[in-house]
């Protein structure tokens, strides 16, 4: 072979190898994002969890979505981070326990690893059976950068997690399923501020953990009036919202809030926000007539007078408009609902654009009701 065609195979070679290798190591791929939080959340890793007690597998849930049948989201319809996330270009990820994701599936999509019941604590809703924490949901991550890592390599996956977005939006079940409630100890082992000064020092090592792990653009969401909820709601003897759920909710925002502010300037490379959505859904929830409901104090999907009927089933009622209604049962808003705090988060934060195109991915498949999954 001649030295002029020795170069030009050369040139070829190392021309291939770096198309190829940009192309397995995902250094175009699109910007994902991974969601780590609660049934707000959740897109079908409680669906998918055996013995959970929290789970959206029953009709009417989905009804206003996809195919209309239940796909593991507590609503209607769609959650506040699948229009977020519709709005920034990004995909939405799938569930965890989808049992076809793969590797190429988490380099173009991301993974949501939100689950029903699951808390900051680890000790929050265990009266559920099954469901992730979020140390568990972190841990569940770290073993998909190690698959990732095996996949692409060190650097390109270093890269790849450097690049995506997270959020992180737990903390209303440490609350409602765990201090307000007398069957847990930390409701007797501390007060209010004691509570929200372990809650957010919890929170505060576990964002450490994932920015640790990789994680440099993080989003933390505030918690709402949860004291107003029709749960909460039909708790009280005058059906009004619940003061001291409401003044928790205000001071684990207000202690959060300090606390990202204090750590941006020690993560290297961090960009850690908080959105404080308490403002926005409140004034929903207070004004409806304002958005365009007509209820914001009672479930669309309830069990006739039987109340808390705490899930949407196949025998109860719906409402007759359901785009007029806030909330869907007695914790979770509608799609409608979810539409419209969305809209008003990003006015309030200006969500900017990370990917090119419109269309949002496709809706999810039907979550199977009993695969063998993870203990929670």
């Amino acid at each position: 072979m001649s030295v002029s065609n020795m170069k030009f195979v050369l040139v070829l070679t190392t021309l291939i190898v770096t198309i190829l290798g940009t192309s397995l190591n995902g250094c175009d791929s699109k910007v994902v994002q991974f969601i780590f939080g609660d049934s707000l959340s959740d897109v079908g890793n409680n669906n998918r969890m055996s013995r959970s007690l929290a789970k959206a597998n029953l009709p009417w849930y989905g009804i206003d979505f996809g195919n209309g049948l239940p796909n593991g989201r507590f609503s209607n319809g769609r959650t506040v981070a699948d229009f977020i996330g519709d709005e920034m270009g990004l995909p939405r990820p799938p569930p965890y326990l989808d049992p076809s994701l793969t590797e190429d599936m988490i380099l173009e999509n991301g993974v949501n690893y939100a689950s029903g019941g699951g808390g900051i604590l680890n000790e929050t809703g265990t009266y559920f059976i099954q469901r992730f924490s979020l140390y568990k949901q972190i841990e569940l991550f770290h073993g998909t950068q190690q698959m990732i890592r095996k996949k692409i390599g060190t650097d390109a996956a270093q890269k790849f997690f450097q690049e995506s977005r997270y959020v992180v939006a737990l903390g209303s079940n440490d609350f409602i399923n765990n201090y307000l409630m007398p069957v847990y100890s930390d409701s007797w082992k501390y007060n209010d501020d004691a509570f929200i000064d372990y809650l957010t020092e919890t929170l505060q090592g576990q964002l450490e953990l994932l920015h640790s792990l990789g994680a440099r653009q993080l989003m933390v969401f505030g918690l709402g009036p949860m004291g107003c909820i029709p749960l909460q709601r039909v708790l009280s003897s005058s059906g009004d919202c619940q003061d001291r759920a409401n003044k928790l909710a205000l001071s684990f925002n207000r202690a959060t809030s300090q606390m990202l502010e204090k750590m941006s300037g020690k993560l290297t490379n961090a960009s850690y926000r908080f959105a404080d959505a308490y403002d926005v859904v409140n004034d929903v929830i207070s004004n409806p007539y304002k958005y365009g409901f007509n209820n914001s104090d009672s479930p669309c999907c309830s069990f006739g007078s039987i109340r808390p009927a705490l899930t949407c089933i196949p025998a109860s009622t719906l409402c007759q408009d359901r785009s007029k209604y806030v909330f869907w049962d007695e914790y979770h808003p509608t799609d409608t609902a979810n539409q419209i705090v969305a809209k008003e988060l990003k006015k309030k934060f200006g969500f900017s654009r990370v990917n090119s195109g419109n269309a949002p991915s496709s809706a999810p498949a039907i979550a199977p009701a009993f695969a063998p999954s993870p203990q929670g």
